[in-house]
């Protein structure tokens, strides 16, 4: 849930002495805005850690209360162009990536329309389709003035971004863009002047185009992977809260704890509380049961579970607006999405270098030029050479080819990855954890077996469940109430409701068959009704059972179970032979052990009666990488906390939103295969990184020891492009 305003900074206090906290960073522009920030706030005194995570636009911090308080740290980022400010509400971060995208696309339409006129003059000149060197040295003046709109406004945000590096000294990929292209521009105008058609606009707008396109593509995904956090349990935003000796509608933020709330039947819970009286409470957002369970009086129930039953019932609220576990649910997701992985973390490494070696190799050529005794104008065109080869447009695109190739096949095999950085973290995959309900199983109760009064036939059994199921909305009596309906459908009888108690069963009266029970075996003997005894057969242990009697007596027993799907058994054994595979639910155990005994799980690698919170800590504590599938709105705090969570064909819009890739066929069996590309994949990106990584170090070294023109540098970068793109596209040749 959304809440109005700004939060304030969220305060993790798992140890007693660990002080933790949450800010919003607004104006980054890319990671090296981030790595900038981190570097200047690492060695602040009283700081343990930071990390600034730019997908969410947070700075996660630990240390001193006084060193990670807003006060403290909002004016060091300040000095470097940034503002710090506390954790904004997920509608403001809505809001700001919609203003980002939009900045973006400006940008992007401006250079790209401008670009097209600079691209098509330059091809002009290179092609020698000119008439004379008069006309040419025209048309490249044509060329450069398209370029400046190009190189003013659509490259505006590169040039701030490389400022704000170079003042936090941690200088980036931005100053690099920056400097080549003002170096094209610059050489550029130099040869125009001198009246030189070879002009080198071209190269400045397709480095502003192409990076801007890329960063347009990587805010619409962060503004995806936001709406994981706005898919938790919507409960209403006021509540009946008991006041001056009358109900009255107050908004939740308005409700203090210890207020009486009152809760109608079929009602999501707005707020954490303790029952003042029993009710039965549907807490499968929460919990993952399978069924509704019985909370008695004085039992704690919290918001985003539904109550069920047809009186109302009265909580003593205990956790307000912002304090709730839907809300800490939803915080900790947040503090999970900040944490780097280790490819983050060896990204961040080789970026922190990559950049200043570059810059200094790029700037050094010119003295040494210079030294070497060549002219001003032949020692400026190599510098830009140099800039123009250490760009990393080839290096960038050796994975996202890869990766573009290999997520492509397995859309075929059916996953589909809603954010292609999750596929190199799916390759190297060493533990595998695992939802039951709806993952593992079809997600909702099937009739196994049943039993009957000697002398019923099947169809009389069906009739009269039907009659009786149509009336209830209980899960277990709607799947009888569709199996009843199967062959053929019965006859609609009036039917009026005697007697109905939420969870235990219901008594009805038939106008065809009088009076009729349908619930559990406690239900029927407490209405005096004798029962057969319960069966001890041991396949049926896991199984919900539920009786059928009339005036006679026992009329019949029904035994529903959430079944396995069919591709479940052998996927799980194929998985196991490579992987740690473990079994997470919060179901009861005997249904846990049921199906993990159909599937071929060993007892210790599966866990029953898991909260949320204790899934995720289970996740974090399995070998990683670890993968976790869940469809539910209570597996989206183990869909952040795992390194990649996949959400099944049925699952809930909070899954979906919160895991990196969707399995597009019902059961788990496209995992199998799914797992193998992944691992193809990664081989071709890291051959493509050692085919980018050659081809660059040959041509920089080139363009420094010998004068080769920017084109010709350009096209070295082209080369190797081709290179990568040919290897990636193995991967879609596979059979």
């Amino acid at each position: 849930m959304s809440v109005s305003g700004k939060q304030q900074p969220m305060q993790v206090t798992g140890e007693p002495d660990t002080n933790e906290a949450l800010y919003t960073l607004n104006g980054m522009w890319c990671t090296s805005c981030a790595l900038a920030v981190e570097g200047v706030l690492t060695h602040r005194q009283g700081i343990e850690r930071i990390s600034v995570h730019y997908p969410s636009a947070t700075l996660w911090v630990k240390g001193g209360a006084e060193a990670i308080s807003l006060e403290a740290l909002a004016p060091k980022v300040k000095r470097l162009g940034y503002r710090l400010t506390e954790l904004e509400a997920h509608a403001d971060a809505h809001t700001r990536l919609e203003q980002e995208s939009r900045y973006l696309s400006l940008r992007l339409l401006v250079g790209s329309v401008f670009g097209m006129w600079t691209m098509l003059a330059s091809l002009l000149i290179y092609a020698g389709a000119l008439p004379n060197p008069t006309i040419e040295w025209v048309v490249a003046w044509v060329s450069g003035a398209f370029s400046i709109p190009v190189v003013t406004f659509a490259g505006w945000p590169f040039y701030r971004a490389g400022l704000r590096t170079l003042r936090a000294k941690r200088p980036g990929m931005d100053v690099l863009v920056t400097l080549g292209v003002w170096s094209a521009v610059g050489v550029s105008v130099g040869l125009l002047w001198r009246g030189s058609a070879e002009v080198y606009f071209d190269t400045a707008v397709m480095l502003i185009v192409l990076l801007l396109g890329g960063r347009l593509v990587e805010t619409l995904c962060r503004h995806r992977g936001l709406k994981a956090l706005d898919v938790l349990p919507q409960p209403s935003d006021d509540a009946m809260i008991w006041e001056n000796t009358q109900w009255r509608v107050k908004s939740l933020a308005d409700v203090l704890p210890g207020s009486r709330a009152m809760l109608s039947s079929g009602e999501i819970i707005s707020l954490d509380g303790v029952l003042e009286e029993a009710a039965w409470i549907d807490t499968a957002s929460l919990t993952g049961e399978s069924t509704p369970r019985h909370f008695p009086k004085g039992e704690p129930v919290y918001a985003g579970c539904r109550l069920l039953g047809s009186a109302d019932v009265v909580i003593r609220v205990t956790h307000v607006l912002g304090q709730r576990r839907l809300d800490r649910l939803r915080d900790q997701m947040r503090h999970y999405q900040t944490q780097k992985g280790e490819l983050q973390k060896l990204a961040d490494r080789f970026a922190a270098w990559l950049s200043p070696v570059a810059l200094i190799l790029g700037v050094a050529t010119l003295p040494v030029g210079l030294l070497m005794g060549l002219g001003l104008e032949d020692a400026i065109v190599r510098a830009l050479s140099v800039l123009v080869v250490a760009c990393p447009c080839a290096v960038g695109l050796a994975v996202p080819l890869a990766s573009l190739a290999g997520s492509g096949r397995l859309l075929n095999q059916g996953i589909a990855l809603r954010d292609p950085a999750a596929l190199e973290t799916l390759a190297r995959v060493k533990a595998i954890a695992l939802d039951k309900t709806g993952t593992l199983t079809q997600g909702e109760p099937l009739l196994v077996n049943w039993a009957s009064r000697e002398g019923v036939t099947e169809k009389a059994l069906k009739d009269r469940l039907y009659q009786v199921a149509a009336n209830s909305q209980h899960p277990l009596a709607q799947a009888l109430k569709r199996w009843a309906h199967s062959d053929p459908a019965p006859v609609s009888s009036e039917a009026s409701v005697i007697k109905d108690v939420p969870g235990q069963g219901i008594q009805l009266r038939l106008t065809e068959y009088g009076d009729i029970w349908l619930g559990s075996q406690h239900f029927l003997n407490s209405q005096g009704i004798v029962t057969p005894p319960n069966r001890t057969d041991t396949a049926l242990r896991a199984a919900s059972e539920v009786m059928l009697a009339d005036a006679q007596g026992w009329l019949g027993s029904f035994y529903l179970e959430d079944t396995p799907y069919e591709d479940a058994a052998p996927s799980i054994q194929f998985l196991q032979a490579d992987y740690w595979v473990v079994m997470l639910s919060g179901d009861r155990p005997s249904a846990v052990e049921a199906v993990a005994e159909r599937l071929g799980l060993a007892p210790d690698a599966c866990f029953a009666e898991r909260s949320p919170e204790a899934k995720a800590r289970l996740v974090q504590g399995l070998p990683s990488p670890v993968m976790f599938i869940g469809d539910g709105v209570n597996d989206t705090l183990s869909l952040a906390a795992a390194d990649i969570g996949v959400a099944p064909f049925n699952a809930s819009d909070a899954a979906r939103e919160g895991a990196a890739a969707h399995l597009l066929k019902p059961g788990i069996s496209s995992l199998v295969e799914g797992l193998a590309t992944a691992r193809a994949t990664r081989r071709v990106m890291l051959q493509n990184m050692t085919l980018s990584a050659v081809y660059n170090t040959l041509a920089l070294g080139l363009v420094i020891i010998m004068a080769i023109p920017p084109l010709v540098a350009v096209l070295a970068m082209v080369a190797s492009s081709l290179s990568v793109t040919l290897n990636a596209a193995r991967l879609a040749w596979r059979d």
